[in-house]
């Protein structure tokens, strides 16, 4: 339900299906730092780790909006300055090598800030780390992998499909989104 509730939210914020299926390609990378984690440190599945997950898969999908959002924007940009009006790959990819960096800080910022303050309850053993680590183990390592995915992968793909979009169409269907 959870899932179905985000694709929709994501589909009203960009009106592009496939915008939408970029940003849920990063849920598949979360859910196996997670599934990995849980295995590394020997938890069941549990309500608990069902509400980590959950968690983590709101916390991946705003990530991957967020660099979807600079990457559109650093797009639209790049194309509205460039003097002769013709699209071209290098245009693109400069776009999104700017977008993407222009997001390198603020994420890592935000990813440190995460596990840094859940480390505590990752080594706890006292009162109450018992209902807390299940949550927390999977939201950390998933987040782990999240960022990586966000970071490397996300503008790689979004690269691929708008050049097959220029190649295939000609022109770009781009807009300018605020976010």
């Amino acid at each position: 339900i959870v899932l179905l509730i985000i694709l929709v939210v994501l589909y009203f914020t960009f009106n592009s299906m496939r915008e939408v299926l970029i940003v849920l390609s990063s849920i598949p990378v979360a859910l196996v730092g997670g599934a990995y984690s849980l295995h590394f440190f020997d938890v069941n599945f549990s309500v608990a780790v069902a509400v980590g997950f959950i968690a983590l898969f709101g916390i991946a999908v705003e990530t991957g909006v967020l660099m979807l959002v600079y990457l559109n924007n650093s797009l639209y940009f790049k194309v509205k300055n460039h003097t002769t009006g013709q699209v071209t790959n290098e245009i693109i990819e400069d776009a999104i090598y700017e977008g993407a960096v222009q997001r390198l800080r603020p994420k890592l910022m935000t990813v440190l800030v995460d596990v840094i303050g859940l480390l505590p309850v990752l080594v706890a053993t006292g009162t109450g780390s018992d209902v807390m680590k299940p949550i927390t183990i999977p939201f950390v390592f998933g987040l782990l992998t999240s960022t990586i995915f966000v970071l490397i992968v996300l503008p790689v793909i979004y690269a691929y499909v708008r050049e097959r979009e220029l190649r295939k169409n000609g022109v770009l269907d781009y807009k300018l989104l605020e976010d």
